[in-house]
């Protein structure tokens, strides 16, 4: 953030907007994708981005950047605190639908000119690595509508309340006529 003396007035104005290569190698070029709740709504219906910066300075930054730019974006926040390593989280809320991809991919393009750095990865809720953020990438592995959410954790959660149950869970199809007749049906035979 540059400031700039404004002499009549004899104090400090800060001057708007962050310019190229502002908060380079403040920012993390490792995001996650829906690790964390939404605040605004019901995560079905809400993504949530959460970018990673070293100081609450360049957080804060990035957060008034990113909710002035967008007016797709729902929310930006910066965490309340530092994590135990020192960065600060920035999260970034929009409505999960069939054009979020293309608004992550301009997000990050866009924020790709403040860090300098454009090789993006993105970790998914809870999976333990990282990958390329490319269109095919969030749109492979993000759930992009509401429906499609539910779907898969819906599904996650009978899982987990059958398994908590102890209720046996057996998701596969018994071999019979009927049976196979489905699956020559769906060419999986």
């Amino acid at each position: 953030m540059r400031y700039k003396v404004n002499r009549m007035k004899n104090y400090n104005t800060l001057a708007e907007g962050l310019e190229h290569h502002d908060l380079a190698r403040l920012i993390s070029n490792k995001i996650s994708i829906d690790t964390f709740k939404s605040k605004m709504g019901d995560d079905a219906d809400i993504i949530v981005l959460a970018f990673t910066a070293d100081d609450k300075g360049p957080a804060q930054d990035l957060m008034n950047f990113v909710e002035k730019g967008y007016d797709w974006v729902l929310d930006g926040d910066v965490s309340s605190g530092e994590s135990g390593n020192g960065e600060w989280a920035v999260f970034v809320e929009i409505h999960r639908t069939e054009e979020a991809a293309d608004q992550i991919m301009q997000l990050l393009a866009d924020v790709s000119n403040l860090t300098d750095d454009d090789d993006w990865k993105f970790m998914y809720r809870k999976d333990s690595r990282y990958n390329t953020a490319d269109q095919e990438n969030i749109r492979s592995i993000v759930p992009l509508t509401a429906e499609a959410y539910a779907q898969r954790y819906d599904r996650e959660e009978l899982d987990r309340m059958m398994e908590t149950a102890r209720v046996p869970v057996n998701r596969t199809a018994p071999k019979n006529a009927f049976t196979d007749s489905l699956r020559v049906a769906a060419g999986l035979k």
